[in-house]
């Protein structure tokens, strides 16, 4: 079984947890219209997780617990982002709901809460990238002042990534299904 790192607080997992504390002032500020604060959050969110993967590696500090806290605190900003700008009527509201259930199901059925290594998919990977960049777009938008998508095409580009979350949804529950059968 894989060894979970002892040191909970190493830099890179106190990389990966700002997210936590991110991802509620970036909806927040989206909520209220202040869209140089929340660019920043998000900036800074990208800055982390760009960081806290390379430090981990490069100090060799890589645990099943430092991929949780990443791709946990990944999915609670950007589920956060888009519940903010579902409430602003920029993205279905079903979209940060299946963002949520979709890691929740890559959590279980990877088995990461007793240790073992989250078990990404093409798929998954793919969209969680999408869902950064869509969460992302409207509030550089706005911050920036410079419209390169009309806002109100966010909404229709989320059923995009709705589909492609129920597709990488259903692969993974194949897989598991599979597994189980044999």
């Amino acid at each position: 079984m894989p060894s979970i790192s002892m040191n909970i607080f190493s830099l890179p997992n106190l990389l990966s947890a700002s997210r936590l504390i991110l991802g509620p002032l970036a909806a927040w500020s989206i909520i209220e219209n202040l869209w140089l604060p929340a660019a920043v959050a998000l900036m800074t969110a990208i800055a982390t997780d760009l960081l806290d993967g390379w430090l981990a590696r490069r100090w060799q500090q890589t645990s099943a617990l430092g991929g949780l806290i990443d791709h946990g605190s990944d999915a609670f900003m950007v589920a956060l982002m888009l519940l903010a700008e579902a409430s602003m009527g920029l993205v279905p509201w079903l979209l940060p709901i299946l963002v949520i259930m979709a890691f929740s199901q890559y959590t279980l059925d990877s088995k990461a809460l007793v240790g073992l290594p989250l078990r990404a998919s093409k798929l998954g990977r793919y969209n969680g990238i999408a869902y950064f960049i869509l969460a992302g777009f409207p509030i550089m938008q706005h911050a920036l002042g410079i419209y390169l998508i009309p806002t109100q095409y966010f909404y229709y580009i989320a059923f995009v990534l709705i589909a492609t979350t129920l597709i990488s949804m259903g692969e993974r529950l194949w897989t598991l299904i599979k597994i189980r059968s044999k």
